[in-house]
């Protein structure tokens, strides 16, 4: 990672624990989420690095049938 980066990652990270700071937070227990947050990250990235390419494995809604019991087959009234 190039130095500019660093430097505007630290930025971004004082930007977002001061947000918590103002709103009330200590800055100990914000940096304590942040190091739970990275973790977590961290080890979902290791199993899959890349979700978005993953596949999706549900079926997509399909259209409710009209063969229901209390239907008997028969039209509605007014209807085709």
């Amino acid at each position: 990672m190039s130095e500019r980066l660093r430097q505007e990652m630290r930025e971004r990270l004082e930007d977002f624990v001061d947000s918590f700071v103002v709103k009330g937070a200590k800055p100990h227990d914000v940096f304590d989420e942040m190091a739970s947050a990275v973790e977590a990250l961290r080890e979902a990235y290791g199993r899959d690095p890349d979700p978005m390419d993953d596949t999706v494995l549900e079926q997509p809604l399909e259209e409710p049938s009209n063969d229901w019991p209390a239907s008997d087959g028969k039209p509605r009234s007014g209807g085709d």
